[in-house]
């Protein structure tokens, strides 16, 4: 899967595409999968409801939205990858985050979550012919490609593993 070009995602998403190297897209995804992983597993326990700073997510809730935009570009990928022809919706990440109630759960079932779903959604990009990797749908309103999509996933991550680097550990 080729780097996007810019045609091929809004402007807003420029800043995870850009974060992304260039090489195998599936390899990147792989290889942060494991790196993600290895220094989600080392926050210790105390941390889990820790913010950086007022208003800011804590550190489970931060790993919730990305298993939320994590699903949300798997199922953008999966319907323009199948030909669809719907404008599928945006997410507002702050109600996600809201509403998914990440104080309530374990922070090493948020890591497994997050690993295991990189997993699955790489034995779908996998699978993805050229062809279905080129395809351009529409999401919110804004003509998205499935290989932009995939550089999103990976782009998105680095962001924020950047983030809990920076101002979490």
């Amino acid at each position: 899967m080729n780097k996007p070009g810019p045609e091929e995602y809004v402007p807003f998403y420029a800043t995870y595409v850009s974060k992304v190297g260039d090489g195998d897209i599936i390899k990147i995804l792989e290889e942060q999968m494991l790196s993600t992983h290895a220094l989600a597993k080392n926050i210790p326990a105390e941390k889990a409801e820790y913010a950086y700073a007022p208003g800011k997510w804590t550190v489970k809730e931060c790993i919730s939205h990305m298993i939320d935009a994590e699903r949300v570009f798997a199922y953008r990928a999966l319907c323009i990858s199948r030909g669809e022809q719907q404008n599928l919706p945006g997410f507002e990440q702050d109600d996600y985050v809201l509403n998914g109630e990440a104080g309530k759960r374990e922070l090493n079932d948020l890591i497994a979550e997050f690993k295991t779903l990189r997993m699955a959604n790489l034995f779908m990009l996998r699978s993805l012919t050229a062809e279905q990797a080129d395809r351009i749908g529409s999401s919110n309103g804004n003509p998205t490609s499935v290989r932009a999509l995939a550089h999103m996933m990976a782009g998105h991550e680095l962001h924020h593993m950047n983030i809990f680097r920076e101002k979490y550990l």
